[in-house]
């Protein structure tokens, strides 16, 4: 039984349009730990994607939240609109009260390599990879007030580590997180916020052929591919006052994958 360390927060979670994903994983972690969830979802952005997602799922997750003890909203919402930070702020003191964590999980991601590269499909990235959750970070910022406690987490794919041939849009503005980290964390210290990123890895989110898996699978060490839950443990140790003293961290919990 998870201890319900997270008991009287609020937890605002993007990207949390399909029940494989990432996003439904993190929001179950912190429902478990007590905290009320507010989340967001894009469904034109997944449904577009190969893995796509059912029309419903958004709804499912909602009740699957709610089933677990706590309070849960959602909102569908293109975090690419230059309003949306404020805007989904807005609607998550109205419903749950002044926000405790803030989990910036949503991101955008069409492959491309640099003979393919155009500035369109550059911005398209920056506008949900780097805008929208440091904008949506200092809007939390703002708002907070309590003085301690107050936890943002940013997620990364480990670009520092090494290339990811195919991948430069999603590379350079994913990139560009880990350096907001490092500074944004000092800036905000003095209102009690901690700010920290978590690198998941290669994560099985229903994303992988089996082709990839096999091509995968020798690269972990423990013998399997991460999976959501992985990572969610991770952050839902990061929203938690044990974590009060982690800050300005980019956390690469991949299992020990090989890159080389």
């Amino acid at each position: 039984m998870t201890l319900r360390l997270l008991k009287g927060k609020t937890a605002i979670v993007t990207g949390v349009s399909r029940m494989k994903g990432i996003g439904a994983a993190i929001c179950e972690a912190l429902a478990e730990a007590g905290a009320d969830i507010f989340f967001t979802y894009w469904s034109a952005y997944d449904e577009s994607m190969p893995w796509g997602m059912e029309r419903n799922e958004p709804q499912w997750m909602k009740r699957k939240i709610e089933e677990l003890g706590v309070t849960c909203h959602c909102l569908e919402m293109d975090l690419s609109k230059e309003d949306a930070p404020r805007q989904l702020l807005q609607a998550a003191i109205h419903t749950l009260g002044e926000p405790d964590i803030l989990v910036n999980n949503a991101c955008y991601s069409d492959r491309s390599d640099y003979s393919s590269l155009t500035s369109d499909m550059l911005d398209r990235h920056y506008l949900v990879n780097v805008r929208a959750p440091i904008m949506l970070s200092v809007e939390f910022a703002k708002v907070f007030q309590k003085q301690r406690g107050g936890r943002i987490i940013m997620m990364t794919s480990g670009q520092s580590l090494g290339p990811m041939p195919g991948e430069i849009a999603y590379v350079a503005t994913k990139g560009a997180i880990e350096a907001f980290v490092k500074t944004f964390a000092v800036e905000v210290a003095e209102k009690g916020i901690t700010v920290n990123a978590v690198n998941p890895g290669p994560t099985d989110t229903g994303w992988m052929d089996e082709e990839i898996k096999q091509q995968l699978l020798p690269k972990f060490p423990f013998g399997r591919i991460g999976t959501p839950h992985d990572a969610a443990r991770l952050i839902r140790f990061l929203a938690s006052e044990e974590a009060e003293w982690i800050t300005g961290q980019v956390i690469h919990s991949e299992g020990g994958f090989i890159r080389n």
